[in-house]
């Protein structure tokens, strides 16, 4: 059973309904979750790929686009 068939069999959602802003949520995790390897995971932060979210500054590329 995947994580999605167990959310509909308890009728629950990872995020609620009624999510405030400013307020973290942790959504529900899979038993059987994929992991990277050691070094890969090192070198992300996590060895988990659905956690592994690198920071992308759009502001600062957009800054080096204009430097060219």
């Amino acid at each position: 059973m995947n994580i999605d068939e167990i959310f509909k069999s308890y009728g629950i959602s990872p995020i609620p309904k009624d999510a405030t802003e400013a307020m973290a949520y942790v959504p529900y995790q899979s038993n059987n979750p994929k992991f990277y390897s050691h070094h890969h995971g090192f070198e992300s932060g996590t060895i988990f790929p659905s956690l592994h979210k690198p920071f992308m500054c759009y502001e600062c590329m957009e800054e080096d686009d204009d430097n060219e």
